[in-house]
């Protein structure tokens, strides 16, 4: 059998035999790119040298712990196998291929470095790096094989079998190869990584440097250098230089650690030319492996070296450099991000920004004309424009001071039966014209539909959302109202030991109530199934979620009875999954992606959380009993005034959370609509995927279709086109959103005290200059709880929430509804006391602070915190 091969023989698909690092290697020397010279000593040898020293079982016992085994466990296990290597003798036959490979790299005098190269390390999905032992500067024979010894040893060392241990790794699944390369005598080293582990950014390489040998700045030893440099180009984008106090060199055996000389220190260790040339080969390396590469490398006498290429694991998807100023498109005039905006929480897509400025600006300008009289508002008074990809209301600044001298006569429109305003014009008239048109356009199936067809469909229910949503905010300050009212008088007749106000408006239904019901009775069907039961609580829930798309039962539920539960939830589907977490139609809603259902269901099935209907009962119960105390002690005339305010609260708060729940009624079909445009606009080679569809400019898409490339029967690519020809676009202004959605968008622009002074106590968020472990909101339910914080930002992470602790969110909405009976208590960066989250929190009887403005930047960590929702603060313990 051979042991030994050269790394240049070395082939990709060599893992079992070579492993990663030999792999990495054969693959830079076959694409032309300097490496030292060396060999690879194969897994099979470490196989022979196991079975030859009879190792094999006590190795496998000693290893053979549990991922959560105290360190101390690791540590012993580890001190007794390296001691049975240490006492182990190499095969003859194994030996005599080293040398004679060793003396073909010069024999006796040659300096080595002898590395690990495992068969689980340096994969795309895990990073094993750093887990076995490197040794350098070994010279001669006997230092070889006693290094080989060491390094087939270092595959048991602590912390490489509790990371294997985590990483569900058997130790069974493990050999190790070992490379023997000629030491590169260098003058400076480092690492470098072909894309830039903080925003992701492909076309960015970020180069560390020392002087001295390249191990100090793999294991973090030494401060280096940090170098960003565009791949393409060569340009240097950021530069610091370090104080490099010491340096590892090589020794008369192995190496040591010495210090920089004074006039080398602060000297950057590559000039700019070398930085070029050293990301020029990072660029081939990433070619060639077609994946990004994390890279070590040496310089010696001007040369560049690579020592090692491995792809680098757990890279963020590409973001552009967050925003830091916010300059404004129209001049003269405010901006502000209330109302409608807090359904907005993050950067638009580009597609729904251009669509929904002008749908917002008539829906807007049509209410104010008539609460306020015909020509109220003028062309461009009113905009939706984005800044930084954010949402804000623009008002010009006269029209905006003339609409607020004229608020008598709208709230008079308002309160005085407006026919289209109000709850009765919502329940009458906004409603029903809503669903009337999502029926005239449900008729029509989608893939049967021509492109212009479709484009006027999604602009009519956009414009039949929007519309809704103006609708809706005639409904929004009159529940407001009645419960400011309520709360007002019932303050005055208060006694010492009476509940809060909040007790009286308790236990009534609303959509987003009922939702959760229908998701506990669901779990309750299934619990009645045992085989049904167990699925859903052990099948990955993205597994469960394509079980009920495809109609497929999951492995060991009769497929008659899946299929009933299937049309059931499919049922809840249709009248909740229009929910929307984000109004931006690029984001998903229950109906597309159900997996926040899903985990709700199985929260249940857990048995944990409390059963909605019992909860609402003892609500309702306590709120009646309540009712009659105050009736039995008060005047005619209070107890009137009484009964009126609190009849006038009960049923209007409802219809608000109603309200709010149906805004995304046509979500469903729009986003069915636009898919239906992006999956023919793959097959005419336009985008690379149906949801890429969202991230063009409407201007884009419109000429797509007028040119014919969004028809059913389209399916031809572009002439000449290698990939999408707006693929490059899509990628851009994806990465360019991610940059955006790190940023916190000011609640007004322009940013100045004055506005601050006169607007800021309106805005739903709180100030973002809150400094100290005491972050201060409002107290919307009350209550105190002390838990680990849960920062989500949407759906997408709905799966990171653990029961019993806290929900920090930007803002909620009533698909959020589900996670309430998860949380603890609830924070927010947006909202107030009579805002989604508030009404929601005291149904659940849980804490709520709302309004932080900082909440998801200051606990994103998830630090333990305690909120108080008397006191609206939220402190990290």
């Amino acid at each position: 059998m051979k042991y030994v091969n050269g790394l240049g023989d070395v082939q990709r698909g060599d893992i079992a035999e070579a492993g990663g690092k030999a792999v990495g290697l054969g693959g830079l020397i076959q694409a032309g790119l300097p490496v030292p010279p060396g060999f690879v000593l194969t897994t099979d040898a470490y196989s022979a040298f196991v079975s030859e020293n009879n190792l094999g079982q006590a190795v496998g016992e000693l290893a053979d712990l549990p991922a959560d085994a105290p360190p101390e466990d690791y540590e012993h296990a580890s001190a007794l196998i390296r001691t049975l290597f240490s006492k182990g003798v190499m095969p003859s036959a194994i030996e005599a291929e080293v040398e004679d490979a060793y003396q073909r790299l010069g024999g006796e005098v040659t300096a080595v470095s002898v590395r690990s190269s495992a068969t689980a390390e340096d994969l795309a999905s895990a990073s094993f790096a750093g887990q076995q032992e490197t040794y350098l500067n070994v010279r001669g024979v006997i230092a070889l094989r006693t290094a080989v010894i060491d390094c087939w040893a270092s595959l048991w060392t602590a912390r490489a079998m509790a990371y294997r241990a985590r990483q569900g790794v058997l130790p069974g699944q493990v050999r190790l190869a070992v490379v023997i390369q000629q030491m590169v005598a260098a003058e400076a080293a480092g690492v470098m990584f072909t894309a830039n582990p903080a925003n992701g950014r492909r076309d960015q390489t970020v180069i560390s440097a020392a002087w001295g040998l390249g191990e100090a700045v793999v294991s973090g030893a030494v401060t280096t250098d940090d170098l960003t440099v565009d791949s393409t180009t060569g340009r240097i984008l950021s530069r610091q230089t370090a104080d490099k106090e010491v340096m590892t060199v090589p020794a008369e055996t192995g190496t040591a650690e010495e210090k920089v000389a004074e006039a080398r220190r602060r000297a950057p260790v590559l000039d700019d030319a070398a930085a070029a040339e050293l990301a020029g080969y990072g660029k081939r390396i990433a070619d060639h492996f077609g994946s990004p590469q994390d890279i070590e490398w040496a310089q010696a006498d001007g040369q560049f070296f690579l020592l090692q290429s491995r792809p680098i694991t757990a890279l963020p998807e590409p973001a552009a450099e967050v925003p830091t100023e916010w300059p404004i498109p129209y001049p003269k005039g405010l901006y502000f991000r209330a109302s409608i905006v807090e359904q907005m929480p993050e950067p638009l897509s580009p597609l729904f920004a251009d669509l929904i400025d002008g749908s917002v600006s008539r829906s807007i300008s049509a209410l104010m004309n008539d609460a306020l009289g015909q020509r109220s508002l003028r062309e461009g008074d009113v905009r939706f424009p984005t800044v930084n990809g954010y949402a804000y209301y623009y008002y010009r600044t006269w029209p905006m001071l003339r609409m607020t001298a004229r608020t008598v006569p709208a709230m008079r429109a308002l309160f005085g039966g407006d026919a289209q305003m109000g709850i009765n014009g919502w329940r009458d008239y906004a409603h029903p014209r809503y669903e009337r048109t999502i029926r005239e356009w449900s008729v029509k199936p989608p893939a049967e539909l021509p492109g212009a067809q479709l484009l006027a469909g999604v602009q009519a229910l956009l414009d039949a959302g929007t519309a809704y949503y103006t609708a809706v905010q005639s409904v929004i300050p009159l529940a407001d109202m009645s419960e400011l009212s309520f709360r007002a008088l019932y303050k005055t007749l208060r006694r010492k030991g009476d509940p809060a106000a909040q007790a009286f408006l308790l236990g009534f239904d609303s959509q987003p109530i009922r939702a959760e019901k229908s998701l506990y009775d669901l779990a309750g069907w299934a619990r009645s199934d045992p085989s049904l039961a167990n699925a859903l609580l052990e099948r990955p829930t993205a597994e469960l979620a394509e079980c009920l798309r495809s109609g497929s039962a999951p492995a060991g539920v009769d497929d008659a009875l899946w299929q009933e539960w299937r049309f059931t939830f499919q049922e809840h589907l249709a009248l909740y999954g229009h929910a929307v977490y984000n109004l931006d139609f690029a984001s998903p809603v229950p109906a597309d992606d159900p997996t926040a259902q899903l985990e709700t269901v199985k929260f249940y099935l857990r048995g944990q959380g409390t059963d909605p209907h019992e909860r609402q009962r003892l609500l309702t119960e306590r709120r009646e009993e309540l009712t009659r105390e105050m009736a039995s002690r008060l005047g005619p005339r209070r107890k009137e005034l009484f009964f009126r305010l609190l009849r006038w609260a009960q049923e209007t708060a409802p219809v608000r959370e109603d309200a709010l729940a149906d805004v995304g009624l046509a979500w469903p079909l729009l986003r069915r609509m636009l898919l239906e445009l992006g999956r023919r606009l793959v097959g005419s080679g336009v985008v690379a995927a149906p949801e890429d569809v969202f991230w063009l400019r409407f201007s884009e898409l419109q000429s797509a279709v007028e040119f014919g490339l969004a028809e059913a029967e389209a399916g031809v690519a572009l002439a000449g086109a290698s990939r999408p020809v707006r693929a490059a676009a899509v990628e851009e202004r994806r990465m360019l959103w991610r940059g955006q959605a790190k940023a916190s968008a000011p609640q007004m622009l322009p940013q100045k005290a004055w506005m601050e002074k006169a607007f800021g106590s309106m805005m739903p968020g709180g100030p973002r200059q809150q400094a100290g472990d005491v972050i201060k909101g409002t107290g919307a339910s009350s209550g105190r709880v002390t838990a680990p914080a849960r920062v989500l930002r949407g759906p997408e992470d709905f799966g990171r929430m653990q029961p019993g602790e806290v929900l920090v969110a930007r803002m909620t909405t009533p698909a959020w509804t589900p996670l309430f009976a998860m949380a603890s208590g609830v924070v927010t960066d947006v909202g107030g006391p009579l805002s989604h989250s508030s009404i929601v929190a005291r149904e659940y009887g849980i804490p709520a602070v709302l309004g932080t403005g900082v909440a998801t930047q200051r606990l994103a960590g998830g630090p333990k915190v305690s909120v108080d929702g008397d006191a609206g603060t939220v402190t990290v313990v």
